[in-house]
């Protein structure tokens, strides 16, 4: 690369820092300024780069391009010549590794032996098939790591060039398949779809220029011609009479490129022979003496015409597209960090498994505080999820429960004043209501019991009831009945009791699961881990639920099959009240009146009530006013219980609540097994944070250059 003047040459620098990004990788991120050569197999691109570059590219089919070269010329004030491999990103840890500790920097000149003695070193490093000294092994045939060549010297200019493979269209057995092909030309559009190379398609002069696929390709790529300069090879293989067809596409009369075409004699089988045939000589004379080649612009005739094109075109093109390559390193590494921080904490390790559970649950615990003092102004992930509201949705829901059992718990309608027994109505239409305010979790099914209606509670009929009742189990009682009757209304009015303490458990262990599952989704985004935390915790949460469950079947055996008991001094004031409004309301019909008293009641008409009322009437009224006395004491009794013991103290705010399962003390002993299960991360995950990584890497280290 001698001879080109410097008043066409790029800066130095800036140069040196593309050639250094792409020793970074920095091009497999962000589109970097680069010469391509491109072409067929047959094109006579590897001629093009022996002229361009002073290259003895060996012409060996064995050892023919496999593998992207970036050639790099560079002047200093000592000649050095120096190899080395790029590794593809995708490269396994130990083979990358293995291919950046080879290099050569100490090499005096690269003649043809030299040459293809690296390139065989070169082959057998990449694990390449198809070389001659290659023995044994199905090996890849081409491989998609870069074979660097840097060439340094006081008379270099400096340029940097990359070859890819060659397009080819057969296979050749034993050696090439369909897939290689598939892949040089995915490799080829990989570096051609970089909206920052100018490609070097190079194109035989003696065929039809419209059927050639490379053309083609660099079309697609850039649809405008903005940045590809073609390169016409073999015009000394033109047939007679179809030169000027050739001359019209290097004037741009024809397939017109933005960068227009140059044209190169490359040299024949029989001058290659020749060591001392001077191939720059050859192409000069074929270029000033042979018609009509003369006639072709001195610029765009010959390898030394390419290569000044070359160095205008890659130093325009870096001093244009240099500030934007800084940014776009910016913005990736920006994306890179953002995206590696979605990602969360690294969790490889059992230690960082541990941590990241430890910050998980304690998170979870101090959320659970703020929820059950509702100080909900105290974290943000209230106002984000409003189903974490845990304490007011549990009293509510008790204040429901307390309700419901006012208004459904009993069978019949108490009388609140004695009525005739004649206009009772025991015919009521039966009404169903539900016990039930919130659906069940699909993985508590096995728990959860079925949902019921109750009938609603009969408005009339209860004295008729009681005397039914009382008239089909009395014995040989005098005056009274027996106490055994007690229990079988109270058993009777209080059914409903049931459905709705077991509606109401379920429809809190709804809200716990709820709340638990909605604060695992609020502090960890991972569906992994929250699926993983569920199916460790599962276990534990039922047995919790299960337990409250089986002390509302505890309580409700002892209220309803029990014996009534209550030392609670409201139950013998309100029988006594009952007792008191129901004389009162007998009274009330003997009433008189007079301006000396005001309403007054003979005694003769309260020895005559006395007297009209049966001791059947009068044991029934007794029997509903002991059976409404101590229902609502009972019933008092047993809101508080099931609220404070099934609910709060087993699900809410006991020592062994559910939402106490995900603590710091469980994560410690979480095995090593549940640690991976719950924590450990996806092979996706792990392979990207581990891109991620290397990404952030190479562009940090690409935007300290800058």
């Amino acid at each position: 690369m001698e001879g080109v003047s410097p008043k066409n040459l790029a800066d130095p620098l800036l140069l040196e820092t593309i050639d250094k990004l792409f020793e970074l990788n920095i091009g497999e991120y962000v589109a970097l300024p680069q010469l391509l050569v491109v072409g067929d197999q047959s094109s006579g691109k590897s001629s093009v780069l022996e002229g361009l570059t002073g290259l003895p590219y060996p012409r060996a089919s064995t050892l023919c391009t496999r593998f992207a070269t970036q050639i790099t010329f560079r002047r200093a004030p000592t000649t050095k010549t120096a190899v080395s491999i790029i590794p593809a990103l995708d490269a396994q840890c130990e083979y990358a590794e293995k291919l950046r500790k080879w290099k050569k920097d100490d090499i005096k000149s690269l003649d043809s032996e030299t040459f293809a003695n690296v390139l065989e070193e070169v082959y057998q490093l990449m694990e390449l098939g198809g070389s001659e000294n290659t023995s044994g092994g199905a090996k890849k045939t081409f491989a998609n790591d870069v074979f660097k060549i840097e060439i340094c010297g006081p008379n270099e200019q400096h340029l940097s060039v990359i070859d890819v493979p060659g397009i080819f269209r057969k296979t050749t057995p034993g050696v090439t398949t369909k897939l290689d092909m598939a892949m040089v030309r995915n490799m080829i559009l990989s570096y051609m779809q970089n909206k920052r190379s100018v490609m070097l398609a190079v194109i035989p002069a003696n065929v039809d220029i419209g059927t050639q696929e490379i053309l083609e390709m660099a079309e697609q790529c850039d649809p405008e011609g903005q940045r590809t300069l073609g390169v016409l090879t073999k015009p000394d293989l033109v047939d007679k009479g179809a030169e000027q067809d050739v001359i019209s596409i290097i004037d741009g009369k024809s397939h017109a490129l933005n960068l227009g075409w140059c044209v190169v004699r490359n040299s024949g089988q029989q001058e290659l022979k020749d060591s001392s045939a001077d191939r720059h000589g050859r192409e000069k004379a074929f270029f000033t003496m042979e018609e009509p080649w003369k006639k072709v612009a001195k610029d765009r005739a010959g390898i030394k015409a390419l290569q000044i094109r070359l160095v205008e075109i890659l130093g325009e093109l870096i001093r244009r597209e240099f500030p934007n390559v800084k940014s776009d390193i910016n913005k990736r590494l920006k994306e890179c960090k953002q995206s590696l921080v979605a990602l969360g904490p690294s969790r490889e390790t059992k230690d960082q498994q541990y941590k990241y559970l430890l910050e998980l649950a304690t998170r979870f615990q101090r959320v659970t505080t703020l929820a059950l003092q509702a100080h909900y102004g105290s974290d943000s992930i209230f106002r984000s999820n409003p189903g974490l509201k845990l304490a007011t949705a549990v009293v509510r829901r008790n204040e429901s429960f307390s309700k419901d059992v006012l208004a459904k718990g009993h069978t019949m309608n108490f009388k609140q004043d004695a009525v005739d027994p004649d206009t009772e109505v025991t015919n009521d239409v039966e009404r169903l209501g539900d016990v039930r305010y919130y659906e069940n979790h699909q993985d508590l099914d096995d728990i959860m019991e079925e949902d019921t209606q109750i009938s609603l509670p009969k408005a009339k009929g209860i004295k008729n009831w009681l005397e039914d009742v009382y008239t089909t189990s009395r014995g040989f009682e005098l005056g009274t009945f027996d106490v055994a009757i007690l229990p079988v209304i109270w058993q009777a009015q209080s059914a409903n009791w049931d459905a709705l303490a077991i509606g109401y458990i379920n429809d809190i262990v709804s809200l716990v699961h709820t709340f638990i599952a909605d604060l695992l989704s609020g502090i960890c985004k991972y569906e992994r881990i929250r699926r993983g935390l569920h199916s460790v915790l599962l276990d534990n949460l039922t047995v919790r639920y299960k337990k409250s469950m089986d002390h509302v079947h505890f309580i409700l055996f002892v209220e309803r099959e029990g014996t009534p008991l209550t030392t609670n001094h409201y139950f013998a004031e309100n029988l006594e009240k009952s007792r008191n409004q129901r004389m009162e309301a007998q009274m009330k019909k003997s009433v008189q009146w007079n301006s000396q008293v005001g309403d007054y009641v003979k005694f003769e008409a309260v020895a005559q009530n006395a007297a009209t009322t049966s001791n059947l009437e009068h044991t029934v009224c007794d029997l509903h006013d002991i059976l409404k006395s101590y229902y609502k004491v009972a019933r008092k009794r047993f809101v508080d219980n099931i609220c404070m013991q099934a609910a709060d103290y087993h699900l809410v705010t006991g020592l062994d609540t559910p939402i106490k399962v995900f603590t710091p003390a469980f994560v410690h002993e979480l095995t090593q097994e549940q640690l991976e299960m719950i924590a450990g991360e996806d092979v996706t995950t792990r392979t990207k944070r581990k891109e991620l990584r290397r990404e952030i890497e190479s562009l940090e280290n690409g935007k300290k250059l800058l």
